[in-house]
């Protein structure tokens, strides 16, 4: 999520690199999409093809931590930047150095709130809207861990506008396992024409440069869910940590109920820039369904100055007009949460460590168009993996000068920018052809009451 951005040193040289990745065994396809193993532990793939040029595919696909955890090697250029700020400035127009960046987009970022895509598409599956919204929250507590892929608090790519993000996963227990026999057949009008209905997919896309908004969307055909958002940001320097803001909210629709479950976003902190950053969330976030009446207020806890825990969440979830919660949840949105129910029984509601993260399938760069993410950052991310700085800030570079003339360009032809595949509906944005309008009607006329 946007949240996660980072503050990391590198001072390793290429030919460490090189060593490091010619000793590793796991392979990445130059054909088909690329796609790590389940549940993480498997090593990185090395990221150099057998021709000796470099494999820009597996630079993505390795989640090897070769940051030092200390600002100290960049102690200057931190000073530097520090000099620049105020407390309370907004920091959306600050150039950040290029040490300080995560290897993917912001874009690729928001996939990961479908690292557990079973959570996700299950949903539909309950038949009484109580239910139903459990596992709204459940998933929803479930999907911020998978976007930490560092031991230090890190910056995502700031999208182009006009950039986009493709990928999908295999469901567990779905994909392949269904005996319809229109479960392997392609949805040509979904937003990945090459996927099947028993798959989830998912499409980012920067539609707004200033303020900068993502706008994506998910969805699984057969299960008959979607997910539609849009986020942007308003940073703040704090002293000692930078606070983001996050404005948007979500929607997941459930097709077969005809329900909307609306979702906001908790706040993120850069903590301790100055020594070993670290990441934390907090604010109050709400999910609500107005045709059930059902709603959950999810508190994500910061860490007090002294004491206390890092990561904490609690959640309450009403039925409707009832001020007493049924449940409640309580434990780290990184690790495990109990929940309690009015009777005084205590459950596991769910452990972000003992599920598998379904890592998402993505097309080879060689096959992506120019304007998707992993294409427009790939010499960034190369420079970053090779810890060649000088060859990350010029890749940069070179984006944001592109950006600039395209700005000045479209200023002097008099020609407005138009967004792909997302358009602005009210305060929102919406995916332009989403599920509810192209999937057929359910036959499943039982599944429609609400008890």
């Amino acid at each position: 999520m946007s949240i996660f951005f980072s503050f990391c040193s590198l001072s390793r040289r290429e030919s460490q690199a090189r060593d490091a990745a010619s000793s590793s065994s796991t392979t990445v396809s130059g054909s088909g999409p690329v796609a790590a193993n389940e549940g993480g532990g498997s090593r990185a793939p090395p990221l150099y093809k057998s021709d000796g040029s470099l494999d820009y595919d597996a630079l993505y696909e390795d989640d090897e931590e070769q940051d030092l955890v200390s600002m100290e090697c960049n102690g200057s250029v931190v000073s530097h930047l520090l000099s620049q700020v105020k407390i309370g400035m907004d920091l959306t127009k600050v150039a950040l150095p290029t040490f300080i960046l995560e290897r993917r987009s912001l874009l690729e970022m928001y996939a990961d709130y479908f690292a557990h895509p079973d959570l996700f598409v299950s949903i539909a599956d309950f038949t009484d809207p109580r239910d139903r919204m459990v596992q709204v929250v459940r998933w929803y507590l479930s999907s911020y861990h998978a976007g930490r892929k560092s031991a230090v608090a890190k910056k995502p790519y700031n999208p182009v506008l006009g950039e986009m993000f493709k990928c999908w996963w295999d469901v567990p227990g779905i994909t392949g396992c269904s005996n319809s026999p229109t479960a392997k057949d392609e949805v040509k009008d979904g937003p990945i024409p090459w996927c099947t209905q028993d798959q989830l997919v998912f499409l980012s896309e920067q539609v707004s440069h200033h303020p900068p908004i993502s706008a994506f969307y998910a969805e699984h055909y057969d299960k008959r869910i979607s997910f539609c958002a849009h986020v942007w940001t308003k940073s703040k320097f704090l002293g000692l940590s930078i606070g983001v803001h996050n404005v948007g909210q979500g929607c997941v629709s459930v097709l077969d109920y005809d329900e909307e479950y609306i979702v906001t976003f908790p706040n993120g902190y850069g903590r301790s820039i100055l020594t070993v950053p670290w990441i934390e969330l907090g604010g109050t976030v709400t999910v609500t369904c107005n045709k059930t009446g059902y709603n959950a207020t999810i508190e994500f806890l910061t860490k007090p100055f002294y004491g206390g825990k890092k990561n904490r969440v609690s959640a309450e979830v009403f039925a409707p007009a009832e001020k007493k919660p049924f449940l409640t949840v309580q434990g780290e949105w990184n690790g495990a949460m109990e929940a309690k129910w009015p009777d005084g029984r205590t459950e596991l509601f769910v452990d972000v460590n003992k599920i598998p993260i379904i890592k998402k399938c993505v097309k080879p760069i060689s096959e992506q168009e120019s304007n998707e993410s992993r294409i427009v950052w790939k010499e960034v991310t190369a420079g970053l993996r090779l810890n060649d700085l000088d060859r990350a800030h010029e890749a940069k570079t070179t984006i944001e000068q592109r950006q600039r003339d395209l700005v000045l360009q479209r200023k002097n032809t008099n020609v407005a920018w138009e967004t792909q595949v997302f358009h602005e509906a009210g305060e929102n944005w919406v995916y332009k052809n989403p599920l509810s309008h192209r999937a057929k009607p359910s036959t499943n006329n039982t599944k429609k009451k609400i008890r």
